[in-house]
């Protein structure tokens, strides 16, 4: 029994794509295909994209829109855009009797582009969730990993969008410790910083295996923590980026504020305060003081 394609109109869904964050990012090595090997502890924020599905019986599109879409361009909204991507890969992998359609994705893109907070892996992971759901494919969740390892190293942990450890090349997951309630503050400056460029630039020794704790029972406590452990991309992001650090500076001497660091290979930067209100205050004054920049403040999902 083959896959039913559909011509009558169904439900608008839409689905979440949360910014990912790594707390702290440890190059622990690298393979001999010249992957580099990762230990780090990813987790998501309040700020993100949305997807949604709008289905009808033409062929499946993307349109773009949102704060960072237009910047875009159309072109990036053809088939080698990650979201089209994952449309393809659910389309083959689904169940027979699945109910494919077609339509529009509309995708809203709230959050800076190449910035170290997984939008584009947010986003197709988004659309494995959503299509899998609308399409009643019928895809397991270790087929859908699957399918995330197809698109990226970052998509397999944007899946879930909960808080992990995440090693190898991205694609070896497990749970994290259990977070206290605090804040977190976003900041991109509008300056993009070439991942392949941070990684060469990275020197000396690689970083040992973090030693976490099961949980942490103060944002202190998990500030105290991460304190022992650092980004290895974040002294490469600042060489070739000087502003990575004046918004790390900027960061660390907002009130309140308990830890400033770079997010995955840059260039966002983000610093952990007690609560998300303290997160949320803090953020709006900076908005104010730096009109240029991205900015978002608020609680951890």
């Amino acid at each position: 029994m083959s896959a039913t394609v559909l011509t009558a109109p169904q439900s608008i869904l839409t689905e979440e794509a949360h910014a990912k964050i790594n707390l702290y990012l440890h190059v622990t090595g690298k393979r001999p295909d010249g992957y580099h090997l990762l230990d780090s502890l990813v987790v998501f924020a309040g700020a993100g994209d949305r997807l949604t599905y709008f289905p009808d019986s033409t062929p499946l599109t993307l349109e773009l829109g949102g704060r960072f879409g237009a910047t875009l361009g159309a072109d990036a909204a053809g088939p080698d855009n990650l979201v089209m991507k994952a449309a393809s890969l659910l389309r083959a992998a689904s169940k027979p009797g699945a109910r494919i359609q077609g339509g529009r994705l509309v995708l809203e893109k709230n959050l800076p582009v190449a910035s170290g907070i997984g939008g584009g892996s947010a986003d197709a992971a988004a659309a494995l969730r959503l299509l899998n759901r609308a399409w009643h494919a019928g895809v397991e969740t270790s087929t859908l990993l699957q399918l995330a390892e197809q698109l990226g190293a970052d998509v397999p942990v944007c899946l879930a969008s909960q808080t992990a450890r995440m090693e190898g090349i991205g694609e070896h997951l497990s749970a994290g410790p259990v977070l206290p309630d605090c804040g977190m503050v976003l900041v991109n400056c509008g300056v993009g910083v070439s991942t392949p460029e941070v990684f060469r630039k990275r020197e000396g020794a690689f970083h040992a295996r973090a030693d976490l704790p099961t949980r942490w029972a103060s944002a202190q406590d998990l500030v105290d923590s991460l304190a022992q452990q650092t980004n290895s991309l974040e002294a490469p992001a600042c060489q070739i980026c000087p502003p990575v650090q004046d918004v790390l500076t900027t960061l660390a001497h907002l009130p309140e504020a308990l830890l400033a660091r770079m997010s995955g290979s840059g260039a966002t930067c983000f610093a952990l305060f007690s609560t998300p209100d303290q997160a949320y205050q803090a953020a709006q004054h900076l908005a104010e003081q730096q009109p240029d920049w991205w900015v978002w403040g608020g609680a951890l999902v």
